[in-house]
């Protein structure tokens, strides 16, 4: 792959993860088409310059926030499955008539012996998830950092430190805005390569 297809593919990837949110119905599918594009961006990078770190670390960080995403999402579907049999409702019934929801009275059934043990789980699951991007953040910022030093442009640095900040501060709506932020100097990062 040439150092003209790399930068090409890795600034389309990062411009469709950028309109992401705001695509509505295909954000899922056009988010994922952009990552894979930066990555196989990436690999084509890592072998222009010879230094495999570009990837690399890049590849561990998606796949260590895809382990946290998936641990988390499991925990608070466990808890639910859980918290729903614990007040007496039978999940298969529920799913095949909601309408057993609405006639469960809700103000009696929650109590804080009750729901407590559930909300702990929820609350455990989320730090799990900020803990799992945090350190995912650190190993997409090695990967920018090594590719900033190799290709000349800096921004490709400052946006790994913006995404390790953004992720960071995800435990305040600050950090979304600042993800997205990086994704734009992503892109710009991308097409501001020299060939």
């Amino acid at each position: 792959m040439t150092l003209e297809t790399s930068k090409i593919l890795g600034g389309v990837g990062a411009l469709l993860m950028v309109i992401t949110p705001f695509l509505g119905t295909y954000t899922g599918v056009l988010g994922l088409i952009g990552l894979i594009l930066v990555m196989i961006s990436l690999k084509g990078l890592a072998d222009h310059y010879g230094e495999s770190g570009i990837f690399n670390n890049a590849l561990y960080g998606i796949i260590i926030a895809i382990i946290g995403g998936v641990i988390s999402v499991a925990v608070v579907v466990m808890a639910a499955v859980d918290f729903l049999s614990a007040v007496g409702i039978d999940i298969s019934k529920a799913w095949n008539d909601p309408t057993i929801l609405s006639s469960i009275n809700w103000q009696e059934l929650l109590t804080w012996d009750i729901v407590s043990p559930y909300i702990a789980a929820v609350i455990g699951s989320l730090v799990a998830l900020f803990i799992f991007v945090v350190i995912a953040s650190i190993f997409l910022r090695r990967s920018l950092t090594i590719l900033s030093e190799k290709t000349g442009v800096g921004l490709f640095g400052t946006t790994g430190l913006l995404m390790l900040i953004g992720a960071i501060l995800t435990i305040i709506a600050i950090g979304f805005i600042l993800l997205w932020i990086s994704l734009v100097l992503l892109t710009v990062s991308f097409f501001s390569i020299k060939t």
